[in-house]
Order: structure tokens, then sequence, then C-alpha cells
């Protein structure tokens, strides 16, 4: 079975048979690789689809849309409203400071104290309540940027100090 016009070629027949099926078998492996990638892009497209009509996607993506704006303009009003807040914290006595002592040597029970609150800029005040035999006393004193320009006692200095440096403690 040899043919005059391989021969005058000068190729061999069962060469050239080997490298055609060697041929058709990476054809076959390509054929199955492509296979597999639609049957996988069918199935997602299936699940995508399903139950809905090119309209009623079209629905869905507008809903999906709108959503989005909407949620954008909470987020908005949240940065708005979480802005004020913060301004308002910033004037709230939020920081404080105490200590309790004895004024004097004949009355017990540390019930006399010193109390500083200050707000995130270090003013406010310090209230000093001293309790005696023949009653309770008590003291307001101006604090600005953590200053008074009124003398301050041992214990109103201290609750002051703690005051003041009360949010680096708690952070």
């Amino acid at each position: 079975m040899e043919s005059q016009m391989l021969n005058s070629l000068g190729f061999d027949p069962g060469i050239l048979i080997i490298l055609v099926m060697a041929v058709m078998v990476f054809v076959l492996i390509y054929l199955v690789s492509v296979s597999m990638k639609l049957t996988r892009f069918m199935k997602r497209y299936r699940i995508f689809m399903r139950g809905k009509d090119a309209v009623s996607l079209e629905k869905a993506f507008e809903q999906q849309f709108i959503e989005v704006d909407r949620l954008s303009e909470i987020s908005k009003n949240h940065a708005a409203e979480l802005a004020a807040i913060k301004e308002t914290m910033a004037r709230t006595t939020n920081k404080i400071g105490i200590v309790k002592y004895d004024a004097f040597p004949d009355v017990g029970g540390k019930l006399s104290f010193a109390l500083a609150m200050l707000d995130a800029g270090n003013s406010g005040f310090v209230l000093n309540t001293i309790h005696s035999r023949e009653g309770c006393y008590t003291y307001v004193k101006e604090i600005v940027k953590g200053e008074s320009y009124i003398v301050l006692g041992q214990e109103e200095k201290e609750a002051l100090r703690q005051a003041v440096s009360y949010m680096s403690d708690v952070e």
C-alpha cells in the first residue's frame, strides 16, 4: 500500500499517520477542556438567570441601584450626625478627677473632696466641698485650658492633674 505521491515527497506514511493521530489527540483534549468550561459557564448562567427574564432582571438591577443610592444618602447623614456628636462631645465635660480627703484633723472619714470636670480642651471647673463639724462648704473654681486663675489647694491640683490625664489613662 505504498503511494507514489508520498514516496515522491520523501515521507514515510507511518510517520504521517502518527502525526495526524497526535494532532487528533491534542484536538480531542482541547475539545474536552472547552466543553468543561462551557458546562461550568452554562451552570453559572442558569443560576444567574433562574426565574428572571430580561425585563425582571433589569428591574432587579434598577432596585439594587436605588438601594445603593439610598444607603449612600444614609451614610452621608450618619457622617453629618457623627460630626455633630463629636463637636458636642468636645464641649462636654468628659474628663474627671476626684480626690477625697480629711479637711480637718478632728473630722474623719474623708468626707471632703475636690472634683475636677473638664472638656476635651481641658476647660471646666474644680468643685471643692469641705465638711466640718459646723457644716459643709462648697467652692467652684474655673479652669481654662488646664489652668486656674485662682490659687488651687493641694487636693484641687491633684484632682485637676487626674482630670487632665484622664483620657490618656483610658487609652
